[in-house]
């Protein structure tokens, strides 16, 4: 074991401050990464805050972050992906019991063994895994990932979730050219949702209550931008829609865009809003309409969104911050206050 610095909340109440932990040294399957920038979701907030606390009580002290981009300072003797130099990717899972069904189907993220990237129980050091706000992690190989070199890294770093989390459905509904797709919510998620489905081929129309939004909608790739709240415009895009991407993590009546999607259309889900929804069984039924619900992705999945952004030349627009700006950030970030994504410099930590 070694020592690290790090951020930690040591309460639900408590800000996030300088923490020592211990990381394991690695195994033989270990890549031990020095960690360059770390991205700040939403999920962090309502961790350290235990705002999820029957489904998910936090274990503290929380070390967040699972947006990790780093460079490989040292292997184990048996690994093989990675050498030290390497720039990589840590997502929202680091362990998984790798003999499942979903596991070998490439679907770690749906394993009932699947170990996050913090607050999961750490079978090396028998507490819990601590994420990203730190100097350094060691993770076994299998959920390491190559981060395209001609990528920003600061930019590349949420790509380990909003990416993952938005381009596995779109995906998975076969989006491409051709197709129509509505993304509701232009924040973290929905303007990676805009940007790769454009990249995909596809017609895009971003679905906001914010007429303000139209500006930096059409900068991010959308072909149109539908107001909610303006009748006219939801009347004139009914049926429209192959494919509508809910983004959305605060109360809002599904109802609304189930009518903009064409006959055998979907809508998923990958916003967590508190409250259940109410959905109108006449509205799926008469246009045999359906309704998904996505996490994040599996590794080779995530590696294969990592190339296409490569490709695409697409990372997250980002503020880069200090870590000492972190408790800042959470209070902008609980007011929607920030374009698109926190990530954090983790030089800073050094500092």
């Amino acid at each position: 074991m070694y020592k690290a610095k790090a951020y930690a909340a040591l309460s639900a109440a408590s800000p996030l401050a300088p923490h020592t932990i211990e990381r394991r040294e690695p195994t033989p399957t270990d890549v031990r990464i020095e960690i360059l920038f770390c991205g700040v979701c939403h999920s962090d907030l309502h961790l350290v805050r235990d705002e999820w606390n029957a489904a998910m009580p936090a274990v503290y002290p929380v070390v967040p972050g699972h947006e990790i981009v780093g460079r490989v300072s040292a292997v184990g003797s048996a690994v093989t992906r990675y050498r030290a130099g390497d720039l990589v990717g840590v997502g929202c899972q680091v362990d998984s019991d790798g003999t499942c069904p979903d596991c070998r189907a490439g679907h770690e993220q749906l394993c009932a063994n699947s170990v996050l990237t913090y607050n999961s129980p750490d079978k090396h050091t028998g507490g819990v895994t601590y994420g990203g706000y730190s100097e350094s992690v060691v993770v076994d190989e299998r959920f390491v990932v190559h981060i395209p070199t001609n990528l920003d890294p600061a930019g590349a770093a949420p790509l380990l979730c909003a990416g993952i989390t938005t381009y596995a459905p779109l995906r998975r509904q076969g989006v491409g050219r051709g197709t129509r797709v509505g993304v509701v919510g232009l924040g973290g998620l929905g303007h990676m949702g805009v940007k790769l489905a454009h990249a995909m081929g596809a017609e895009v129309h971003v679905l906001t209550t914010s007429a303000r939004k139209r500006e930096d909608a059409h900068r991010l790739g959308a072909d149109g931008v539908i107001v909610t709240h303006n009748a006219e415009e939801m009347a004139r895009y009914a049926g429209h829609f192959d494919v509508i991407l809910d983004t959305v993590s605060a109360a809002h009546d599904l109802n609304t865009y189930l009518g903009l999607l064409r006959h055998h259309g979907n809508l998923t889900l990958v916003g967590i809003p508190e409250q259940p929804f109410v959905i109108s069984a006449f509205t799926l039924l008469s246009g045999e309409r359906s309704i998904a619900g996505s996490v994040n992705g599996g590794l080779p999945q995530t590696q294969e969104m990592l190339n296409f952004c490569g490709e695409h030349n697409i990372t997250a627009d980002v503020e880069v911050i200090a870590i000492h700006e972190v408790n800042e950030a959470y209070e902008r970030l609980s007011k929607a206050d920030v374009k698109y994504r926190f990530v954090i410099d983790m030089a800073s930590l050094k500092g």
